[in-house]
């Protein structure tokens, strides 16, 4: 069995946004998945159309900045306590009221960080990699839906037949190579 070095799409091409929203809803019910939909400008309520969940980089925020707290009071707590101890003002070896701007920055920090790597590895955006350019007119005046044959069960021609009747205004095919 031969291997495929291509992605195949079929892209469904839209003017207006709510023939849009209305054709992912008909599409969706027939069966075929859509893998993406591209605006020139946002959609409201589209993401519910296509079926997305909330998004998690909250939980993924929430854990880098536990990771800075943890690590910033770690390593003040060793510093101050074990390494270096030092009276300071009067103060115990180990203050933690004193250690707080420390803590909050190093949260901050780790958190803001942390959710920006996380959000480049989910997006696959990494510096060396090309971008994926279904039509150019999507930046401009129209609106694609992006249909990956590989994860359909529907032939192409089938997914043509849906779109069709969706009142598209072009329906293309498109491959990528795979990288």
């Amino acid at each position: 069995m031969a291997v495929s070095t291509t992605d195949n799409y079929i892209l469904g091409l839209y003017d207006d946004e709510d023939v849009l929203m209305e054709a992912v809803r008909t599409v969706r019910k027939q069966g075929v998945m859509i893998e993406e939909v591209y605006s020139p400008f946002p959609i409201h309520g589209l993401d519910e159309a296509l079926g997305y969940t909330r998004s998690r980089l909250p939980i993924a925020a929430f854990l880098f900045g536990i990771l800075g707290t943890t690590l910033a009071l770690t390593m003040q707590i060793y510093m101050m306590g074990v390494d270096w101890p030092m009276i300071i003002g009067g103060k115990d070896f180990v203050a933690l009221p004193s250690f707080i701007p420390v803590t909050f920055e190093l949260t901050v920090l780790l958190s803001a960080l942390g959710m920006v790597a996380t959000f480049l590895i989910v997006s696959n955006l990494k510096p060396y990699g090309r971008p994926r350019i279904y039509d150019l007119r999507s930046t401009d005046n129209l609106h694609v839906m992006a249909i990956n044959l590989r994860s359909n069960r529907l032939n192409p021609a089938q997914i043509k037949d849906v779109l069709a009747t969706t009142q598209a205004v072009e329906i293309n095919e498109k491959s990528f190579d795979l990288v």
